[in-house]
């Protein structure tokens, strides 16, 4: 596999440190609050990486963290008269229900900042101990950015520009501007803990320092998150852990690109900001999923309305398509024919794209690309009477749900009975569009019964009455069938 390293600014043969092993830590989120789209990517993105290398026969530990202590949930905690543990716990038992409805498999560790204090403090000691880091009379602990040589190695920023325009608070007890805090002084109203600099909690970023360190030997092999993580958390977790260990943190660094909001930075501030449970009112969780693999994970994805429409009419093209094949599949009689060797040819050169795709620094959006090029060879074969019935169709269809197989453990999804998704959307295309079901069923039935009584005068008439609700009917050898338009 080729990996992107924002390391090395480049696409590197992916080469475990322990042939067939696999540690990957990836950052998680700040629990304060329900998680939004960008949460969505970041999580999906490397649950698809973790599938992908486990596809290839590795065994990947994965750790994923929880930060669980943080201004932001003291805050939220103030606002709710909670707790910032019970704050936490809240956010952490949500973030669990999107990711299970987003198909998103849990981590095999998932650390909490407040269950690892004493590692944290342990790596505080070492650093000032080593005089890479000090501590203030107001019981702060600060790193010393220059004394790390390589700091700006990850970000490509350089420390004498960064301390040209840097400027110290006043009542700010840091050496240097650039330096950044390991362990911050109790506040009134804050939880602490206690420490040899008196009580307090930690930085940001020591957490996952210490958590990696505490459950995975260095370097790892992966370490992971949004891009907005590269400056300044991972360049100070890089400092920081290479500064105390006097090991590498990581070979590969990888980062998913931005989500953008009909072509706008997602903010609170601009009112474009879509939580999951947003997006879930109005389109089902593998619609999402299928969405946010339609581009290469590094590069921005412009979420709006109008491409989930897209993804959703794809996805569903996708499984009809599915459920065609498995119709014909049930047959019992093929003809002892094969098929045209360029349609055998084709199917196989596809295939094994779906799987180059994925190996070329995880392309999902060439991979799905491919999965529709051969979505259109079914489809050729099935509209094909004299094709649809040879023994060679039949050995096509088989590869083909197969392969679905391989698709559905790699990418996440396309898992569902066919008629259940389908059945699925239908019914949540009706609820976005507000077409009572209800209404629908009815209008139905009478016309169901207008057929049988040949009155199809009455018949037209109610069709027309579920085309103005936007309703499509077709009727089919196993009757009467409707979507939503």
């Amino acid at each position: 596999m080729q990996l992107y390293n924002t390391l090395t600014h480049k696409k590197e043969a992916f080469i475990p440190l322990t042939e067939g092993k696999v540690n990957m830590y990836v950052c998680g989120i700040t629990a304060y609050d329900l998680c939004h789209i960008g949460h969505a990517r970041s999580a999906v993105v490397f649950d698809v990486l973790v599938r992908y290398l486990r596809s290839t026969g590795l065994e990947v530990l994965f750790a994923r963290n929880f930060t669980d202590v943080d201004d932001k949930i003291i805050k939220r905690a103030n606002e709710e008269g909670l707790s910032s543990k019970e704050v936490a716990e809240k956010y952490i038992q949500t973030f669990y229900e999107d990711m299970d409805s987003l198909n998103v498999l849990r981590a095999d560790i998932e650390p909490k900042c407040t269950e690892h204090i004493d590692d944290m403090i342990a790596m505080c000691e070492n650093l000032i101990a080593k005089g890479k880091a000090y501590s203030t009379k107001s019981g702060d602990v600060y790193f010393r950015v220059r004394e790390f040589k390589d700091y700006g190695k990850l970000s490509g920023r350089d420390v004498n520009d960064m301390r040209s325009g840097a400027r110290i608070a006043p009542g700010d007890e840091k050496e240097d501007p650039l330096d950044f805090a390991l362990w911050k002084g109790a506040k009134p109203g804050e939880p602490s803990w206690e420490s040899p600099w008196g009580p307090g909690r930690p930085g940001w970023h020591i957490e996952c320092s210490a958590m990696s360190h505490r459950h995975m030997p260095l370097p790892l092999d992966i370490h992971g998150g949004g891009l907005d993580l590269i400056f300044p958390h991972h360049e100070n977790e890089i400092a920081q852990s290479e500064a105390a260990t006097e090991k590498e943190m990581a070979r590969y660094w990888v980062h998913n690109g931005f989500v953008q909001i009909d072509s706008e930075k997602m903010s609170k501030s601009l009112g474009n900001f879509k939580t999951i449970r947003d997006i879930l009112e109005s389109y089902l969780p593998e619609v999402l999923r299928f969405f946010l693999l339609t581009k290469h994970y590094r590069s921005p994805i412009d979420f709006s309305f109008i491409a989930m429409d897209e993804a959703e009419k794809s996805i569903k093209r996708i499984y009809e398509t599915k459920l065609a094949v498995l119709n014909e599949l049930n047959k019992s009689k093929w003809s002892k024919s094969a098929l045209p060797e360029d349609i055998t040819n084709e199917y196989k050169e596809q295939s094994a794209a779906f799987d180059a795709a994925m190996a070329d620094d995880m392309n999902t959006a060439g991979a799905t690309g491919h999965i529709f090029s051969l979505v259109r060879l079914m489809n050729r074969v099935i509209e094909d009477k004299a094709m649809r019935k040879s023994e060679g169709a039949k050995a096509l269809f088989e590869s083909f749900i197969a392969d679905f197989i391989k698709w559905s453990e790699v990418l996440g999804l396309f898992a569902l009975a066919p008629e259940t998704f389908l059945q699925d959307l239908k019914l949540k295309r009706a609820t976005r569009k507000n077409i009572s079901i209800d209404a629908i069923e009815e209008l139905m039935a009478q016309r169901l019964e207008a057929r049988k009584n040949k009155d199809f005068e009455a018949a037209d008439t109610i069709r027309e009455k579920l085309t103005e609700l936007g309703v499509d009917v077709r009727d089919t050898p196993s009757g009467p069938v409707w979507d939503v338009i």
